[in-house]
């Protein structure tokens, strides 16, 4: 069950000397290139309100200047905002004063910088270890802490070097290993991968999400690349000139974007690398509930399909045909085959499995592709025409699009 643990309610940033003057301009609905023009003021964020769960990847993106990264340094107000409430479980962090913030800012939120940050007069190892300090950590404990650390993020022996020995993807990984160590349970990323090579960049990510899958950290993550938001992010925020245009699942963002802004971002997205089955599947269908022959072939009967899935104590064991099943009815019970005999072992795919991969599959299969998660449930079937419509292009129309013409692109 989601439990919502960051809540932004109302949030406005004004950039200049009279912020609160200018507020009423930014609430009639003023551009914020009008307000620029006659105040000299800048709109940083306009009414962000957004809900994100404890344990979630949330990211925010959108161009330069849409205030990705003014909205993540509300989180632990490094900048303060204008109006509007930033509340963390049952605390308001605008509220807190300044012995509070720097309390707050220790034990509860670590923050990951683009350009790593990292101290070039102290060892890696001393760098991991310096938010402990910070925290008034004994030095053997944070040296041990630190030292795991370093080993979870494939730097085990590196301890002892100085940031400038190590390559770029080396210390943006001592970046993450620091924000780790401190057991914070938000962790702040901002911009935090834009500065490697798209094979390093690719590897962090990778890294990120492996992560992520045993320490269920909430991550806010700020980016600008559209590929890198929807491959890592669980919920995924789009600003547009300090305003949100979209909040959604990846899948939600791709198939319906809420605006032009957001169409344009994803018309070039390669959705066969995103998507998964689980969201182009059809419910479960032609699923016999019965050994019985007789009872069988009255169900495949009832239905338009001429074939139906066999499934014995919920494992998958192929497809069966009518005619199949009418042959074996009209044989003596002695030597009537039983379903699981007759039913041709045929592929499936599991839910979590992008459509890249599951496009061959379902392209070979003379039958939909049964959905099936590795427990054994029927989660539903995927079919050629499923992924072709889909798949094809916003201004082509499916029927006159194949699978295999997608697949051929």
């Amino acid at each position: 069950m989601l439990e919502p643990q960051i809540r932004i309610e109302g949030l406005y940033k004004v950039f200049g000397d009279r912020a609160q003057s200018v507020m009423p301009m930014v609430k009639q609905g003023r551009s914020k290139d009008e307000i620029l023009a006659e105040t000299g003021h800048a709109v940083g964020l306009n009414d962000i309100n957004l809900t994100i769960n404890k344990g979630e990847i949330f990211v925010v993106m959108g161009l330069s200047g849409s205030g990705k990264s003014t909205l993540i340094r509300h989180f632990n107000r490094l900048i303060d905002p204008t109006a509007g409430r930033i509340m963390v479980d049952d605390v308001d962090v605008v509220e807190l004063n300044a012995k509070e913030l720097n309390q707050f800012r220790r034990q509860r939120m670590s923050m990951v910088f683009q350009n790593f940050g990292l101290m070039p007069h102290r060892t890696v190892l001393e760098n991991v270890a310096y938010g402990l300090a910070v925290q008034g950590v004994d030095k053997v404990t944070r040296r041990d802490k630190a030292s795991q650390w370093l080993d979870t993020v494939g730097l085990a022996g590196y301890g002892q070097q100085y940031p400038s020995q190590l390559s770029g993807g080396q210390q943006q990984r001592v970046g993450l290993a620091r924000a780790l160590c401190t057991d914070a349970d938000i962790l702040l990323m901002d911009e935090a991968f834009s500065a490697l090579d798209p094979l390093i960049r690719s590897e962090m990510q990778d890294q990120l999400i492996e992560l992520q899958g045993r320490l269920h950290k909430t991550i806010i993550f700020i980016t600008h690349d559209l590929d890198e938001a929807l491959r890592i992010g669980d919920r995924i925020a789009i600003l547009k000139d300090g305003k949100l245009s979209q909040v959604g699942r990846p899948e939600e963002i791709l198939l319906n974007p809420a605006d032009d802004y957001v169409e344009a971002f994803v018309r070039d997205v390669n959705r066969a690398r995103v998507l998964t089955a689980e969201v182009v599947m059809k419910p479960p269908a032609l699923r016999l509930t019965t050994e019985n022959l007789d009872e069988a072939l009255k169900q495949m009967r009832g239905w338009k399909e001429d074939y139906a899935y066999v499934f014995y104590e919920d494992k998958y064991q192929g497809v069966v045909t009518q005619e199949a099943v009418e042959e074996a009815c009209a044989l003596s019970d002695a030597t009537a085959p039983t379903l699981h005999d007759m039913a041709e072992e045929g592929p499936t795919v599991q839910p979590d499995t992008v459509l890249q991969d599951a496009l061959p599959i379902t392209l070979e299969s003379e039958y939909p592709v049964p959905v099936v998660s590795e427990s054994g449930e029927y989660s539903g079937t995927l079919s050629k025409r499923d992924m072709a419509e889909i798949l094809a292009h916003s201004n082509v129309k499916s029927e006159d699009k194949s699978a295999e013409d997608i697949a051929a692109e």
